[in-house]
């Protein structure tokens, strides 16, 4: 299927996949002291962990009056007691104690979801609990690989968690958005390719060769090279996750030293690792790190990274909160797509697919390439 030919997308709500594993916090916000509140899908969920670590995660809403369970409190090492009356859940959503009678009533639950701990985040499954798959979790190896160091953020964001996705697919916005820091002419000027992969992933690749290194990188390479000076070599390599996590490969390396054929070690190298949770149709929870590989040692270096990035997504935060506004006030408006939107036009397709099978009752998964074009191009 080719994208050389701009396609619209009406500016709407976009609507998200329940079948699917989604972010809901850091692990380190979940504990055994007290509960969280969380709205995941619409949905709000109330975190904590038992006694012995394992993280739960319930329907945030006293199967009596309705009640926040999260302004409630944990008891028994396994239980949280509602704020209102006293009725107590087990880690299963399961009534196990209700006021002034002995008898509880056997219909007395919350649900219950699936929940997963991996790469330093809580994952939580919010649709057909019988479906969740650990295996669809997307990989953010980085995050916890010992090769790799760094720190992140969440972003409360003020928008629809598609033009977090858009924003991230496509980089030719840092010229323009992030000029003090990431931008340079050469992120409009160079080509790149999109390639839809085999398994459903999305892959967008760019080079800029013999330019000078923007402010954010001349740092980071000097962190690694005191002395540095000149051109390098610049890449960016998204890797979109169904339904809404992206990795991006980064980095700069000295101009000629063979960055390009896989030789990084003239240079520094990072991951921005992504991972955007809807909250609501016009908000989101927005999961983000900077991983690095060089100078792991570094907790000066891991801060100040985390710091600049902060800053950085500020900048993106206002402009998605701005469109956002926009797409409110112009419901019935079409997105023009240009090129350098080929790979967001991926993401869309593959949710699109998501949604379908979902609503058909499929078992869920990501589509794969064939599925999405059959015999037709996954490059461009």
């Amino acid at each position: 299927m080719s994208l050389e030919t701009p396609e619209t997308v009406t500016a709407k709500i976009f609507p998200h996949p329940l079948n699917a594993w989604y972010a809901i916090a850091w692990d380190h916000e979940v504990t055994s002291k007290e509960p969280m509140s969380r709205t995941v899908a619409g949905k709000p969920v109330v975190l904590y962990r038992t006694a012995d670590g394992r993280p739960v995660a319930l329907a945030d809403a006293c199967w009596h009056r309705l009640a926040p369970l999260s302004m409630g409190k944990l008891v028994g090492g396994d239980e949280i007691q509602c704020p209102y009356h006293g009725l107590r859940y087990n880690s299963a959503g399961r009534c196990t104690q209700m006021p002034a009678q002995r008898t509880v009533n056997p219909s007395a639950m919350v649900p219950s979801f699936p929940v997963e701990e991996r790469y330093r985040y809580v994952w939580i499954w919010p649709g057909d609990m019988t479906l969740a798959d650990p295996d669809l979790i997307p990989d953010m190896s980085q995050m916890t690989d010992p090769e790799w160091a760094g720190d992140g953020e969440t972003i409360h964001a003020a928008c629809n968690y598609q033009l977090i996705l858009d924003n991230l697919m496509d980089l030719t916005h840092e010229e323009f958005v992030h000029g003090a820091s990431l931008g340079q002419a050469e992120l409009s000027e160079s080509g790149f390719h999109t390639k839809l992969e085999e398994d459903g992933s999305v892959t967008v690749t760019r080079w800029m060769r013999d330019v000078e290194p923007p402010p954010f990188w001349r740092k980071n390479m000097r962190d690694k090279f005191p002395d540095f000076e000149g051109l390098v070599d610049r890449w960016q390599i998204i890797h979109y996750y169904a339904p809404s996590t992206i990795c991006i490969d980064v980095g700069v390396a000295k101009a000629g030293t063979g960055a390009d054929q896989g030789d990084r070690s003239q240079g520094v190298n990072g991951y921005v690792m992504n991972t955007i949770t809807p909250e609501t149709d016009r908000s989101s929870h927005y999961f983000w790190a900077f991983m690095r590989n060089y100078r792991l040692e570094s907790q000066t270096i891991t801060t100040q990274l985390r710091n600049g990035v902060h800053g950085v997504f500020g900048e993106d935060e206002v402009m998605l909160q701005a469109q956002q506004a926009n797409i409110d006030a112009n419901p019935d408006h079409e997105f023009y797509s240009l090129n350098i939107d080929s790979g967001g036009m991926w993401v869309r397709r593959i949710l699109d697919r998501m949604l379908e099978a979902e609503k058909a009752g499929l078992e869920p998964g990501r589509p794969t390439a064939d599925e999405l074009v059959g015999s037709g191009s996954t490059e461009r």
